[in-house]
């Protein structure tokens, strides 16, 4: 199944001194998700933002928001950042001992079910909930800070779960994060990869308009 390719800015790359006015821009720009990076300083060794900020930012468009959260215990907050304004919320197989129910409680609240997976965290990981799930996240970075280098060795991971999501005619996004830009997005795209989460390849731009569609057109023909 050829599904679209979608560009999710994220805003761990924003001026947060201006974050509606830069989720605004990049709306214009032609985003097609908003990628919020939640981090606890625990599962991370960083701290971001929580609950309040998706709800005041959430009033600064419509675009879908990919809330992907890096903490640990991510069950008992679930349903603030669903109430807060969340469309997919993802979660680590890393931190839910209990996978599936995890997954049954974001459906639950109404909201898109992801499953993320660390670079060292092999596919077979969510392969038990792959027919449960809408979206898979492969981090293709360590969590935690913007900015860092594309590890090409997670290729593989994503080609396994585009060969089970098409071998099973899923309905699964295959989603990748982490030194995305304009000389790796083609890579994970023919690695089978349709949404491309990018920070500073368009929050660093220039022109935010030219940059996603820069990055689109080389995920489109590769």
């Amino acid at each position: 199944m050829k599904r679209p390719i979608r560009i999710a800015p994220s805003i761990l790359s924003a001026d947060f001194a201006t974050l509606g006015a830069d989720i605004q821009r990049v709306e214009r720009a032609g985003a097609d998700w908003i990628h919020v990076d939640v981090m606890d300083g625990h599962f991370v060794p960083n701290l971001t933002l929580g609950p309040e900020i998706i709800r005041a930012i959430r009033k600064s468009t419509a675009l879908p928001f990919d809330v992907h959260l890096m903490i640990e215990r991510p069950e008992l907050s679930i349903a603030q950042y669903a109430e807060a304004g969340a469309d997919r919320i993802g979660v680590h197989a890393e931190t839910c001992p209990h996978l599936h129910r995890t997954v049954q409680q974001i459906h639950a609240l109404g909201k898109r079910a992801c499953v993320v997976l660390n670079p060292s965290t092999p596919a077979i990981a969510v392969e038990p909930v792959l027919g449960e799930v809408d979206q898979v996240l492969v981090m293709s970075v360590n969590p935690g800070f913007g900015g860092q280098k594309f590890i090409r060795s997670v290729l593989p991971k994503v080609r396994q779960l585009r060969d089970w999501i098409e071998q099973r005619g899923l309905d699964v996004e295959l989603e990748i994060d982490g030194g995305v830009n304009r000389d790796t997005i083609a890579d994970a795209a023919r690695a089978g990869v349709n949404v491309f989460v990018a920070g500073n390849a368009v929050f660093r731009e220039p022109d935010y308009a030219a940059a996603i569609l820069e990055l689109r057109k080389l995920a489109e023909d590769a």
